[in-house]
């Protein structure tokens, strides 16, 4: 480890922070997050499954977009 990964494993913790707390001021705006079509939920008397594929999907496509372009800055 050197000093660079401390610098990135900083900046990692403020975006983690900053994510947090934009969840939490427009939670009541997020409604749809994780209910879109291609997410699975299987719910059953003792059971219960849960994955939301499309919605990763396309948040793994904007993170790479955001990091994309953060980087030609």
């Amino acid at each position: 480890m050197n000093q660079q990964t401390g610098k990135y494993m900083i900046i990692a913790g403020m975006v983690i922070v900053v994510a947090g707390v934009l969840v939490y001021l427009f939670a009541n705006k997020l409604g749809w997050f994780g209910k879109l079509p291609g997410d699975i939920r299987i719910e059953k008397e003792n059971f219960r499954l849960y994955m939301p594929i499309t919605t990763m999907i396309l948040l793994s496509l904007l993170l790479t977009l955001i990091i994309n372009i953060i980087r030609r800055i």
